[in-house]
């Protein structure tokens, strides 16, 4: 119960406070791989995995040495805050409305730069329809990303198990890159995201799915997502793009030049609706989690 509390509590405190203004974390966290990356970098997976553990399981450690050591109601306040730093359910809609509202608006240039808040394409080069997806994309991954997968490690292994996996899902955003630098000095931190998000991705697929467009989400899931260079966004993504009935995927402009991508979904191509669609089912699968973490805990002491 105690578990299902501080997700609760979490959840309302990043619901009502959001991310901290001027100074995040991760941010910091961002910072602190950087420096490690200048010490260790080598062009070889070992300086890869040196790297990957001194910047990950250096916190988790000091973190897990930390809770051994205080009383219960403090350890309770550090696990609310760890989750709620790692938790980013609120940003979803703070990066994905102001995107949406452009393109009700009919303001394509404000759709663009607020969409190239959230990925890393070429956004100059997008269309109405493309930015749309973009931020629908966007929206559904990060729903695993910074959202259930995050709580499904907090229940699995508390606040250190939160804090591996945002710790590992943002250095996977750093170095794992299929780049001549990161190629084999990468390599470490994308397996490690890999291996960490498999199971939390299924659980996010199947949460879109249930409480979307069931047969579609089921259907998109297992025709497209092994198609999906990601072994975990492609099944988020295709569940999540079948679940609104929209269609995703398809050509995207990086670098400069345009990459084939795979077709996700089915249904109408994606719109304004299409992101306000996939915040309100990320919002959905929240409150069934937490739901389901009160019902177990509840029972759990009955």
């Amino acid at each position: 119960m105690t578990t299902a509390l501080a997700m609760l509590v979490a959840l309302l405190s990043d619901a009502v406070f959001g991310e901290p203004r001027r100074f995040h974390p991760l941010v910091g966290f961002g910072r602190f791989a950087s420096a490690c990356e200048q010490i260790l970098y080598a062009d070889a997976r070992f300086a890869g995995v040196a790297a990957w553990c001194f910047s990950v399981l250096a916190p988790v450690a000091l973190l897990c040495v930390l809770r051994a050591y205080l009383p219960m109601a403090a350890s309770f306040a550090v696990d609310v805050v760890v989750v709620c730093f790692a938790v980013g359910r609120r940003s979803l809609g703070d990066h994905a409305r102001p995107v949406a509202q452009a393109l009700l608006d009919g303001d394509l240039d404000r759709a663009r730069e607020g969409v190239g808040r959230m990925v890393s394409r070429d956004t100059e080069a997008l269309d109405e329809t493309r930015v749309a997806a973009a931020a629908t994309e966007s929206v559904l991954e990060n729903g695993h990303d910074a959202v259930f997968g995050v709580l499904f490690w907090f229940v699995l292994l508390g606040a250190p198990g939160a804090l591996l996996f945002r710790l590992a899902n943002t250095l996977d955003a750093m170095w794992g890159y299929r780049t001549p630098r990161y190629e084999r000095f990468g390599w470490a931190a994308a397996r490690a995201d890999d291996v960490l998000g498999f199971l939390p991705a299924r659980l996010t697929a199947s949460t879109y799915a249930a409480l979307g467009h069931f047969r579609g989400a089921i259907r998109c899931w297992r025709a497209q997502a092994a198609a999906w260079d990601s072994p975990n966004a492609g099944p988020v993504m295709a569940s999540g793009a079948g679940a609104l009935r929209v269609r995703l995927g398809g050509p995207a402009p990086y670098h400069g030049r345009w990459e084939e991508r795979p077709e996700l979904g089915e249904g109408d191509p994606a719109d304004a609706g299409a992101v306000f669609r996939a915040l309100r089912l990320v919002d959905r699968g929240v409150v069934a989690w937490l739901v389901i973490a009160i019902v177990v805990g509840a029972a759990a002491h009955a």
